[in-house]
């Protein structure tokens, strides 16, 4: 499962990736379970910490950031299937400090005798994910 923290609980999420929003890599309240923050310190320990990053290339801007973000979070995905029954995934990142977005290079490619663009996406800086267990 995962959470991210608003405010003064922490709220299970699934991801909300999408290259059309304002905020590309977002995450939706799916309202399944909360857990207060005081509760949460005095309840799990981090046990690991990963930074998920993805990159992308190709012609067509949108595609390649929907490329980028598929990967992104399928990595986030396989990470949440692999964790122990007693842990939980905290998206560490937070909003207006250090929060991941894409970022793109774009650059003139010569395709046939004509100049085109190429797009190279990237995720900076990355989705950081602390893996927490609970306390017994």
């Amino acid at each position: 499962m995962i959470f991210k923290r608003y405010g003064a609980s922490f709220e299970s999420v699934d991801p909300n990736f999408q290259s059309t929003a304002l905020t590309e890599i977002g995450f939706r309240k799916d309202g399944e379970r909360a857990i207060s923050a005081s509760d949460f310190e005095a309840g799990y320990e981090r046990v690991a910490t990963h930074e998920l990053e993805a990159e992308a290339d190709g012609p067509v801007q949108d595609h390649a950031e929907r490329l980028l973000l598929a990967r992104l979070e399928e990595r986030l995905l396989v990470l949440e299937s692999n964790i122990d029954a007693d842990e939980i995934l905290v998206v560490e990142n937070e909003q207006g400090r250090d929060y991941p977005k894409t970022r793109q290079n774009t650059r003139n490619v010569v395709v046939q005798g004509e100049n085109k663009l190429h797009f190279h996406l990237h995720v900076a800086p990355p989705l950081r994910v602390g893996v927490y267990r609970r306390l017994d």
